[in-house]
């Protein structure tokens, strides 16, 4: 029987047995009234642990299709060709075969790791709970009425917010705008997956920042999208080398986190703001600015963005409340093109018939309060405290192991570790340690990096985790980079 394995294919080999089994109970390879091969007999013919074929017959079973019986080994489930004549669809085969693609396994691992063990969190890119405002969202629910709609709201978000939203971007961020260029979205998330969707088809050409939060998302891949990196290092990006990529593979967008980078913390120049904006003229690119970070800045002062600079319309401007509030409002938006906006919003009907009425409400009268101006002194100071441990701790623990900028601002430092060591071992022997952080390969190509998050613990939290982490690099074995 040729079995037919490909050993060097991404599909795991116990997943293959598991499908040829399926396929050949459908076709009467296998009778339903004999036993399926041995686990034992079967992993010495195809040369492999037995533990893979286990692993194939719990798939087996799991779906339905057969059953172990003590004595008389795995057999065929009478239940398929029995009275009943049902099967349990094989999920697995729909899970493999969707379009939508799944989150990179490394990713999924530090998500399942946060969620289920209580570890030092320098990974999660999101405030800690008590740099919430939460006495101050209490008081919106539970003093103030509720006055908007509970039906569906406009398709744009609700009216009021928008105006809301174009009042505080052009007090704190310098952006002018009204409410009918900008669209309410289920945070930034939604607002990328948008874009990608809406104005891109399969094989364009983008550009995205190498290292970067958008290096790790697999909704370019998902829509056929051919992405192009651009090196960032401490001194921004080189507007020369996007001109040459654009040059050389047409680009048809740009995607830019120029405010305190994710994961580097870099800081655009001015000077390189204009360089981009004037390339993405003269050539006709968009340009998408992802800002998260740039209430952020650790002086106080105001950070020009890419839009606040854009007089042609050529930035799509991208936000939310999720690092500057709380994530879990799930208020972002996009600022652009009337037409652009519209084709956007036309687009997140068909998903969800636009954003919670509640939700909105909430996020427009905090917006609208004297509590979020506090808010943000409070929440930057607090970082910025926790930017100071952070550095700290990387200095006394690591002293010359690592190599980084200070962040001027947001919620990311980005290490070198100048010793070679294997990023998976080093992983483990830090949840091992409890902690847990990002490794350096999932935002971007080059490897012996990592990112720490300092907004999601504080002070105390911090130099633990990252004692816990030294201790994690000193038990993995490499030579020392010269």
């Amino acid at each position: 029987m040729d079995w037919n394995l490909d050993r060097k294919a991404k599909k795991p080999i116990y997943k293959q047995i598991a499908e040829f089994i399926e396929n050949g109970i459908a076709d009467g390879t296998f009778p339903p009234d004999k036993p399926l091969p041995s686990e034992r007999y079967l992993a010495k013919e195809l040369n492999i642990n037995r533990s893979t074929v286990v692993s194939a017959y719990d798939e087996l079973e799991s779906n339905g299709l057969v059953q172990r019986i003590r004595g008389s080994g795995t057999m065929i489930s009478q239940d398929i060709w029995g009275i009943t004549k049902k099967r349990i669809p094989s999920w697995n085969r729909y899970i493999e075969a969707g379009s939508f693609l799944p989150n990179l396994p490394l990713n999924q691992r530090i998500r399942k790791e946060m969620e289920e063990k209580k570890l030092i969190n320098l990974a999660s890119g999101e405030l800690s709970e008590d740099l919430f405002p939460t006495s101050a969202l209490r008081e919106i629910t539970s003093t103030r009425s509720f006055i908007g709609r509970l039906g569906y709201d406009h398709p744009q978000g609700n009216a009021v917010l928008r105006m809301t939203i174009a009042k505080h971007v052009k007090e704190l961020r310098n952006i002018e705008t009204n409410s009918s260029s900008i669209l309410i979205t289920s945070g930034a998330q939604q607002a990328l997956h948008l874009v990608v969707r809406c104005l891109l088809k399969p094989g364009d050409a983008v550009l995205i920042e190498d290292p970067s939060y958008h290096y790790n998302l697999p909704i370019f891949q998902t829509a056929g999208i051919k992405t192009y990196y651009l090196p960032v290092n401490d001194e921004g990006i080189d507007t020369d080398e996007l001109l040459a990529l654009h040059k050389k593979h047409r680009i048809r967008m740009i995607f830019l986190n120029p405010v305190f980078q994710n994961p580097t913390g870099t800081l655009l120049r001015e000077s390189q703001q204009k360089a981009i904006l004037e390339i993405s003229s003269e050539h006709g690119i968009p340009v998408v600015e992802d800002d998260p970070y740039s209430l952020m800045a650790f002086s106080g002062e105001r950070v020009s963005t890419l839009k606040s600079m854009d007089t042609h319309g050529n930035v799509l401007y991208i936000s939310s409340l999720s690092k500057v509030v709380a994530s879990g409002l799930r208020i972002g938006w996009i600022i652009g093109p009337r037409s652009v906006i519209e084709r956007l919003s036309d687009a997140k009907q068909q998903i969800d018939f636009g954003h919670a009425s509640f939700t909105q409400w909430i996020a427009n009268d905090f917006l609208e309060s004297a509590h979020f101006h506090s808010h943000i002194q409070k929440l930057v100071k607090e970082l910025e405290k926790r930017c100071k441990q952070i550095i700290s701790s990387l200095n006394y623990f690591l002293k010359d192991q690592v190599e980084f900028t200070i962040p001027q601002g947001g919620i990311h430092i980005w290490c070198k570790l100048k010793r070679d060591v294997d990023e998976m071992k080093l992983l483990e022997n830090a949840i091992k340690q409890g902690v847990i952080y990002v490794p350096g390969t999932t935002m971007g190509s080059e490897k012996g990096y990592v990112r720490f998050t300092f907004a999601r613990e504080k002070e105390k939290a911090i130099e633990e985790g990252i004692r816990r982490f030294a201790d994690a690099l000193n038990a993995a074995k490499g030579a020392v980079i010269k």
